[in-house]
């Protein structure tokens, strides 16, 4: 299976619109961050998981030419708003796409985009299936997806577990009998906003403490503010199985 990391920033991106702190204005690119999402290819089949403002340049930046389904973990704009672009794939691939998404996730897909549902079909509309996610695992094709229930706050967050590699974005409180799903994992990816302490995401420091404890053999931090650091110096603080993710990066699991 391969990952692809679409996207690593958070709900503004970085750099942020007007903002000249060291991070913003770097000419790393890694310093440089999509809002967050990923690509996975498993068997044949590509998937999404959330799909927000930028996913039009971040397909065109991976020349990805085939979709099977976009799987939402919840609601906010930063992981929806670029549902739309799907349409571009009801063309190419002939088919429609298949959104898989909880009741609180398809209530605001059915608010934000109801021309997709509306009797009357405007031409060059997206087309898409939606499918309900609860707490069972579900099978997309051959690949199947176990739902994590995480906490962003007080709003309910989807992570997700396949194979022995598993997603967590957007949440600052993982109960332990769903922490029990993440144990024994190749490949962890966590969401490890800021070093201060915020209202609902891990910061860096929780985010180490939490990969320590669950112990999966290798961890990457996403959802990454530009209040983080530079992408170069925050490495140097990491421990050896535990690195940032960064736009474009590619692993094997």
């Amino acid at each position: 299976m391969k990952i692809t990391f679409l996207g690593t920033g958070t709900s503004q991106g970085v750099p942020i619109i007007a903002c000249e702190c060291d991070v913003c204005i770097s000419k790393d690119e890694k310093d440089k961050r999509l809002r967050s999402s990923i690509l996975i290819e498993d068997q044949g089949s590509t998937f999404v998981i959330d799909s927000g403002p930028d996913f039009r340049q971040q397909l065109l930046r991976t020349k990805t030419k085939h979709l099977d389904a976009v799987i939402f973990t919840h609601e906010h704009k930063d992981h929806i708003a670029g549902l739309d672009e799907v349409k571009a794939f009801n063309y190419l691939n002939k088919k429609v796409v298949d959104v898989w998404a909880d009741k609180n996730v398809e209530a605001a897909i059915r608010r934000e985009f109801a021309y997709i549902f509306s009797e009357i079909k405007y031409p060059g509309i997206p087309e898409i299936e939606l499918h309900e996610i609860t707490n069972e695992a579900f099978v997309i094709n051959n690949t199947k997806f176990t739902p994590i229930d995480v906490m962003h706050y007080r709003l309910p967050v989807k992570a997700f577990r396949i194979n022995d590699f598993a997603y967590v974005t957007d949440a600052n409180h993982i109960a332990d009998h769903e922490k029990a799903k993440l144990k024994n994992l190749d490949v962890l990816v966590l969401n490890a906003l800021r070093r201060e302490k915020h209202i609902s995401h891990f910061t860096f420091q929780e985010a180490i403490e939490l990969s320590q404890e669950l112990g999966a053999k290798k961890t990457y931090f996403t959802h990454i503010s530009h209040q983080l650091g530079k992408h170069a110096d925050v490495s140097l603080e990491l421990p050896k199985n535990i690195q940032l993710a960064y736009d474009g990066l590619t692993i094997e699991v």
